[in-house]
C-alpha cells in the first residue's frame, strides 16, 4: 500500500505546506489512553510558527489562538502530520491555519483529520513589544 493513499473522503491538503511530523508516546496520554489535548495544542503551536518565522526574521510570540477544533482523538503511536498555510500578513502579525492528520498505527497510509486551528503570531523586539514585519519576501 502506498503511503500517499487515503480512504475515500479524506485527502491530504495540496495547498498547504507540510511543516511537522511527530509520533505521540505513552507519556503524552491522559487517563483514558488518548493524547492530552494540551500536548496536541503545543505541537500545533510549533507547527504554526514555521511559516511566520520566515517573515518575522527574528523573535515572535503566539498572540492568539483564534480557533482550535479537536475532530478526533489522537492515540499513542499515531503518526501525526501537520500542514500549515498562510492566511494573513498584517503590519506586526501573521495568521496561519494548521491542519493535523493522523495515520493510525494499525492503518498506516490512511489519514484521519484530527485537529484544525487558526493561530496568530506577532513579531516582537528585544523588549517583547510588537515590531513591524520586514518587507522582504521570504526565501
Amino acid at each position: 500500500m502506498s503511503t500517499n493513499t487515503s480512504p475515500p473522503g479524506v485527502k491530504l491538503p495540496t495547498d498547504e505546506e507540510l511543516v511537522l511530523k511527530v509520533i505521540p508516546m505513552p507519556a503524552d496520554s491522559n487517563a483514558n489512553g488518548d493524547i492530552f489535548g494540551g500536548w496536541v495544542m503545543a505541537q500545533v503551536d510549533l507547527a504554526g510558527s514555521v511559516i511566520p518565522a520566515r517573515y518575522t526574521q527574528g523573535r515572535m510570540a503566539t498572540v492568539a489562538v483564534n480557533e482550535f477544533i479537536f475532530k478526533q482523538p489522537v492515540r499513542v503511536g499515531d503518526i501525526l502530520t501537520f500542514f500549515s498555510k498562510l492566511v494573513r500578513i498584517g503590519r506586526t502579525s501573521i495568521t496561519v491555519k494548521v491542519e493535523v492528520y493522523a495515520e493510525r498505527f494499525s492503518a498506516q497510509g490512511q489519514y484521519v483529520k484530527v485537529t484544525e486551528a487558526s493561530l496568530t503570531y506577532v513579531a516582537i523586539d528585544d523588549q517583547g513589544r510588537p515590531r513591524p514585519i520586514p518587507a522582504q519576501t521570504p526565501r
